[in-house]
């Protein structure tokens, strides 16, 4: 009897072993399986919780002529709330100071009377988003497929920051065109900088290549030019690579570690806190200047409050729409030491010869007003949060013969500058 219940409990352990080995086989397999798993199948997944995570839950859509797709999303869903310092942040709906001075566009001559009140989305074509929201471009799958990785979509390439000659070349990621980046800037520095402010035509430059861009913008830069640049950039672009197609779109930037592992164009991460339900960045402008033709220019204002410390912008003369909260950064916690304003492209060189992508019109400074693009109104933000000209305003670029500067003053246009070129021409193989 005890014999056969020693029998019955050695078949008990003996089949739960051969369950347990089952278990584990299939445990094995499936391990196996998802090892084998196609790496387009793992990028797939990876983009699918991309995109949810960046395309939150619209209260309302609006379709854009474009093929766009603008999501109003209720201000408090908005991508920057995903970051854990912001998770019970008040968010700050009026800046406290706006700077004074504001250049009075009233006194502009009859020349240049297209400005940025004609200039607007074209999603506004179609509906406007409800207050208590704000206008996103939805992210499409084909979006971030276009990037080198999923972790890179939305983010400029290390060392895209223009370095004038006078800085010391070891702190200089640029001088050499390492980076295929090349720009035609004015530029201001030795001093505390809270914000700056220009005006600028608005154009559709021709790029060669997708993976080559065109762009017009203010840069508010704090730090050295080596692994810890803090950088505020808005403007606009032209990116086949990064929106699918060739339309002129107003644009934001951040980085608080020369664009290493922080920071997005638009709303592309955590970290822009929007409060207007106007203005979608990333979305295209319309309409662009024609050469000969109406030009249309947009006002971009970057300044720092200095009570609660966040970089505001504002577009045009009344839409602010948002600001960057001081903890994102290092330097421009306290203040900017370089302000910079003009074009940059990237030139990948193809068949080994300089790219023909455009800088601003496509035009060298030369040619002038309905011909070349400009940069006008130039002003800095001092301590006392006065819009002041800028004082001992330098000029760069890499190859004056590709893309070029030439800078001005008068009373209607106070500081400006003429810039841009064709890239490619006899004198520029």
């Amino acid at each position: 009897m005890a014999a056969a219940h020693g029998n019955r409990s050695r078949m008990r352990i003996g089949f739960r072993g051969v369950l347990l080995f089952i278990f584990f086989f299939l445990d094995l397999a499936s391990l196996s399986c998802a090892a084998r798993q196609p790496p387009a199948s793992r990028q797939k997944l990876r983009v699918h919780k991309h995109l949810k995570r960046l395309n939150k839950p619209p209260v309302k859509t609006i379709q854009s002529p474009d093929g766009d797709t603008i999501d109003c999303v209720h201000i408090s869903h908005q991508p920057a709330f995903d970051h854990p310092f912001l998770k019970d942040h008040k968010i700050q709906t009026r800046p406290n100071y706006h700077p004074e001075g504001l250049y009075d566009e009233n006194k502009m001559n009859t020349e240049s009377k297209q400005r940025v009140d004609n200039i607007h989305q074209l999603w506004h074509v179609n509906g406007m988003c409800p207050e208590d929201t704000i206008p996103i471009r939805r992210t499409k799958e084909d979006d971030v497929l276009r990037a080198s990785s999923v972790k890179r979509y939305g983010k400029k390439k290390h060392k895209s920051i223009p370095v004038p000659r006078n800085i010391p070349k070891s702190a200089d990621p640029d001088l050499d065109n390492e980076s295929g980046h090349q720009h035609a800037i004015a530029y201001v520095e030795g001093d505390r900088y809270y914000g700056a402010k220009a005006t600028m035509n608005v154009w559709e430059p021709k790029i060669q290549l997708s993976n080559e861009f065109s762009l017009s913008q203010i840069w508010i830069l704090g730090g050295s030019f080596g692994q810890d640049l803090n950088s505020i950039e808005a403007g606009w672009q032209v990116s086949p690579d990064l929106y699918g197609d060739n339309n002129t779109r107003l644009f934001t930037y951040w980085t608080s570690d020369a664009y290493q592992a922080t920071g997005c164009y638009n709303l592309l991460c955590s970290g822009f806190i929007q409060i207007n339900n106007n203005i979608a960045m990333g979305a295209s402008i319309s309409p662009v200047s024609a050469f000969r033709n109406s030009q249309y220019d947009i006002s971009i204002l970057v300044w720092k409050d200095q009570k609660e410390g966040n970089w505001w912008m504002q577009f045009g003369n009344g839409y602010v729409l948002g600001y960057w909260p001081s903890f994102l950064f290092s330097y421009l916690a306290d203040s900017a030491s370089m302000i910079e304003w003009g074009g940059e492209v990237v030139n990948s060189e193809p068949d080994g010869h300089h790219t023909s992508t455009q800088m601003g019109s496509g035009r060298f400074p030369e040619e002038g007003f309905g011909k070349s693009s400009y940069f006008r109104n130039i002003q800095v933000v001092d301590k006392e949060n006065n819009l002041k000209a800028p004082r001992d305003l330098g000029t760069f670029t890499e190859q004056s013969n590709c893309y070029d500067v030439q800078t001005g003053s008068n009373s209607d246009w106070g500081h400006y500058f003429y810039y841009g070129g064709p890239g490619k021409n006899p004198n520029c193989p």
